[in-house]
């Protein structure tokens, strides 16, 4: 199964970052949230994946094109110009499409533009390249194809930002601390989809997030893998610096494998 990652776009909430790179191409660590996102694909199993590139996509090609380089111990043949990589066991047998789908493309049309590059999948993967969870991919998997629905959606508690203060008059009466608990579920990004969606999809202009989720939902066609566990995006500074302690201190929930 071939998993399909939305790496296109600016990210302008985190300009600090983005304006050399595009946001997949962060780093938590000593990789980018690209890497940890194949990282989590993978330990399902998943070995193919394509990635729709737009703004900077440059960079994420470069990055898979050197992969290897980086990863392995080489011996450099100065006079003849040659280079042998050593086999290393690290590195990861993937097999990674860089699609340019567009500078402005929006994330639906991204997704219509990788039909071809989805062979003969009528079943496939689909995420956005800026967010992290510990999920588990086969029971995603299991769970879309037991519902028989054009469309899975992962949904997550986000944290919540303040403390919840439930009042009687003037007194307080309860107080929760920053909590999941008391937030309603949302769009979580990991999304299991049969290959029929995409002519739910007019052109580039179109998001994803729009009118094609919003006619599934109409249609009954939509089924949502509630997932409790962690997950969170990298839409900030704040989130990069919350992600990369997390990973820092050995504790980072989203690894997996």
């Amino acid at each position: 199964m071939k998993a399909v990652i939305l790496a296109g776009g600016t990210g302008s909430r985190l300009a600090e970052e983005t304006d050399l790179l595009p946001k997949p191409m962060v780093q938590i660590g000593e990789h980018p949230i690209l890497w940890h996102i194949c990282k989590i694909y993978a330990q399902a199993g998943v070995q193919d994946f394509v990635i729709a590139a737009g703004y900077k996509g440059e960079a994420i090609a470069e990055y898979f094109s050197k992969f290897r380089l980086r990863q392995s111990d080489a011996i450099f043949d100065l006079a003849a110009g040659s280079v042998e990589l050593l086999p290393r066991d690290d590195v990861p047998p993937w097999n990674v499409a860089v699609v340019d789908t567009g500078q402005a493309t929006a994330t639906g049309g991204r997704l219509k533009r990788l039909g071809l590059w989805l062979g003969d999948n009528s079943t496939f993967l689909m995420t956005y390249g800026d967010g992290v969870a510990d999920l588990d991919v086969r029971r995603l998997v299991e769970f879309h194809r037991s519902h028989g629905k054009l469309c899975t959606v992962t949904v997550v508690r986000p944290a919540a930002r303040f403390g919840t203060v439930v009042l009687d008059g003037s007194d307080v009466i309860e107080f929760a601390e920053k909590s999941p608990a008391h937030e309603g579920w949302i769009n979580g990004g990991f999304f299991v989809l049969e290959r029929d969606v995409l002519e739910l999809i007019d052109d580039d202009s179109t998001a994803w997030e729009g009118a094609p989720m919003a006619r599934l939902a109409r249609d009954k066609q939509m089924a949502a893998f509630c997932h409790d566990g962690f997950w969170h995006p990298m839409d900030t500074l704040r989130d990069k610096r919350f992600l990369n302690e997390l990973w820092a201190s050995g504790r980072a929930p989203w690894r997996i494998w």
